[in-house]
């Protein structure tokens, strides 16, 4: 790439912002200046409200209702965008601009099928035919890599899993053949697998067509991954640009160094370290620079006067007045993770909260004639003989990729999904009814879901004070002045405060709402917290700060939590234990420490091996086949058609047994012997050469499983 060539997209001087109701300005962007070259992929990059989508969309000219531009301008192959009329606009975009929404599934027309979807942007952007469009259609699901495209094209939305349906978004947003294509946190919300293999497929793109990408993420492993720049952005103005090497190995700015301290590693047990304070509001950024107050360099001409974005060589330009010293602290060993102190757990009986006892779940419904002839419906069952106990005081997580059946025995335990087989008890030995409806007061209040979005349980009419009385009210009888002084203790505890009571969800962060989410549920005081995916959603620095607020609250009550993630770097800082689904099977149970420090089953291989870190050299290993699968095969594995190591007929035909590893409570579920498993972990172990050697006698012989149940 030629850095002399004019570049494709350039925005100088860019302010955007909108007229508060006193009449004051306040600036969303200031004095933005960024280039793409053809060919070339941007991050953007920043907690949430620093600007980095609002910019995304002003390079398409586009602006939410109520922005405005203040200043700038934004120039496409040297064409002025916010000069064309709206009719040359609606043009560009779809055309020589594409867009790849942060949510394809809500971006998708729920009652249209894919491929019309598709061929739809193929005749607003091309000059194709009929049949042309059809045939280009297959080409584009093809290129994206969806598995028998005319059968994928024919069906809806819903039909499909989250992996995808972004692939279609960006086959949509290939449609026109674009010069320029922005992705809104295109892997957000996807498991470690499916986005790797997004971002892969991104990269290809890139290589094979020529085209630009402006990325936005907080994600900065995926930065890393497909970036070859990166522009900082914070309090709306951009902090820190240059080669994505330099920026995540030299920062040379405070914030993106607080940024990678607050990302959890997978070679740390431990919780990472939260940014202090959060960002300002915009247009109250202050006269010095906006990061001061948050700054553990700042210095009194930091906080009177306002950095501006100068050059620093190769590595790019930094707004900092300290640049030279951050650089400097940048080269020291980052630890970005700290142990939380631990508290003593009282000890009872029975230390076991929860117990699952050969749970097996179903979504599909029994059809007419089923009914009649009173028989189960022919689909399997989405989740099948699953025992495991959580014992106070500990966090288990459920780990595996999108449609594991991780949230369904959430959903089961909460009481919102009818268990078709076996037994939910808590550690007393009383059963825990499948419906809400079933359960007494005393068992609601005992079991607490935290939902991924709190958009989803709080509602959007109700202050704080409202949404944190209807627990107190309703299982400990409070009203009044005691009432107020609980739900007040319950905020402090969750780092808000008091004056929160009158606000309402809409007036909040996502983060903010979040803590409002865990205040409530554990204002019950509740044996066990279920937690469904409740950081994705979040930045890296107000993830830190919840997950650290999670483990302060479980220690202090000694709580048990069941915990769903698919971000295994955050279940390694915050799980004890860890059980691991396919298909709604349990592969593997264990401490997380013998987890993450040699996985021994293959799959449980194949999700580390996909986890990004914030490293430009870092290169996922994916040996999964690139597959998804609606069900389990009816016999042998679950795993067998996707598995790296498969060894043959044994693992087509033989369920595979439980077998204990050296570590105590950690088993797996694998013909290939624990052993071998454990020593492919080192290169230069014969593993492979064991477990070949295992097969024979595993063809020769019927495999009886062993008879002890995972998890006890």
């Amino acid at each position: 790439m030629d850095p002399r060539a004019a570049p494709l997209l350039e925005v100088r001087g860019l302010g955007v912002g909108f007229t508060d109701r006193s009449g004051r300005t306040r600036e969303v962007l200031r004095e933005v200046d960024l280039t793409v070259q053809a060919g070339q992929t941007l991050g953007l990059v920043g907690e949430s409200g620093s600007g980095k989508s609002t910019l995304a969309l002003a390079a398409m000219a586009y602006l939410k209702p109520g922005l405005r531009r203040t200043a700038g301008s934004v120039r496409l192959e040297g064409q002025d965008l916010f000069a064309l009329p709206d009719s040359a606009l609606q043009r560009l975009r779809g055309g020589v601009i594409g867009l790849v929404p942060q949510n394809a599934g809500q971006a998708l027309t729920p009652t249209s099928r894919v491929g019309r979807q598709v061929e739809e942007s193929l005749r607003l952007h091309t000059a194709l035919g009929p049949d042309a469009r059809r045939a280009r259609v297959l080409e584009l699901l093809e290129q994206v890599r969806l598995p028998e495209p005319a059968v994928l094209a024919r069906r809806y939305p819903h039909e499909l899993s989250g992996g995808q349906q972004q692939r279609v978004a960006i086959a949509m947003a290939l449609a026109g053949s674009p010069r320029l294509l922005l992705l809104d946190e295109p892997t957000t919300g996807l498991d470690v697998t499916t986005q790797a293999h997004v971002l892969e497929l991104l990269r290809d793109i890139g290589r094979q067509t020529g085209t630009a990408m402006v990325y936005v993420s907080h994600d900065l492993g995926a930065i890393a991954r497909v970036c070859e720049r990166v522009n900082v952005l914070y309090a709306g103005e951009v902090v820190l640009e240059g080669p994505v090497r330099e920026v995540l190995r030299r920062p040379a700015h405070p914030y993106p160094q607080g940024l990678l301290a607050s990302i959890p590693r997978l070679a740390k047990a431990a919780l990472p370290q939260a940014l202090p304070g959060r960002p300002p509001a915009p247009g109250d950024g202050g006269a010095g620079c906006a990061f001061a107050p948050r700054c553990a360099l700042a210095q009194d001409r930091c906080r009177e006067e306002r950095p501006v974005l100068r050059p620093l060589g190769e590595a790019g330009a930094s707004r900092c007045h300290l640049a030279e010293q951050a650089v400097t602290l940048s080269l020291r060993p980052l630890d970005g993770a700290h142990a939380a102190a631990a508290v003593a757990v009282p000890t009872q009986a029975s230390a076991a909260v929860l117990q699952l006892e050969g749970l097996g779940l179903r979504y599909a419904r029994p059809t007419l004639l089923d009914q009649v002839l009173g028989r189960e419906p022919a689909a399997p069952l989405t989740v099948d003989d699953v025992h495991l106990e959580v014992d106070r005081g500990e966090t288990v997580a459920l780990v595996g990729e999108s449609g594991s059946g991780k949230s369904s025995i959430l959903k089961a335990v909460a009481g919102l999904l009818l268990p078709v087989r076996g037994h939910m008890r808590f550690g007393d030995g009383e059963e825990l009814p499948g419906g809400t409806d079933r359960r007494s007061p005393a068992q609601l209040r005992r079991v607490q879901l935290i939902f991924q979005n709190p958009d989803d349980s709080l509602n959007p009419r109700h202050t704080v004070a409202t949404l944190l009385a209807q627990p107190l009210q309703l299982y400990f009888g409070l009203r009044g002045e005691a009432l107020r002084e609980r739900s007040v203790q319950w905020l402090e505890r969750v780092r808000l405060g008091a004056h929160y009571l009158d606000r309402l969800p809409g007036q909040m962060s996502g983060g903010e709402k979040q803590r409002v989410a865990i205040a409530r549920a554990f204002a019950a005081e509740p044996d066990l917290v279920l937690c469904d995916e409740v950081t994705s959603a979040l930045d890296v620095s107000v993830q830190a700060a919840v997950l650290e607020l999670l483990q302060t609250l479980e220690r202090e009550r000694g709580t048990a939590t069941l915990v769903v993630s698919h971000d295994l770097a955050v279940v390694r800082a915050l799980a004890d234990r860890v059980a691991v689904l396919y298909q709604g099977r349990l592969c593997e149970v264990g401490p997380a420490a013998a987890v993450y420090a040699a996985p021994s089953h293959p799959y449980t291989e194949v999700l580390l091996g996909a986890v990004l870190e914030p490293d430009p050299d870092h290169v996922p290993t994916l040996l999964a086949h690139d597959i998804t699968e609606s069900a389990p095969p009816a016999r042998g594995c679950p795993f067998q058609r996707r598995c790296p190591k498969r060894l043959g007929a044994v693992c087509d035909e033989q369920a595979p047994p439980w077998q204990s590893t050296a570590t105590p409570g950690h088993r797996i579920r694998c013909h290939i012997p624990a052993a071998a498993l454990a020593a492919a972990a080192h290169p230069t172990d014969s593993a492979l050469a064991a477990a070949a050697r295992h097969t024979a006698s595993a063809r020769a012989a019927p495999v009886r499983p062993v008879p002890e149940t995972p998890g006890a």
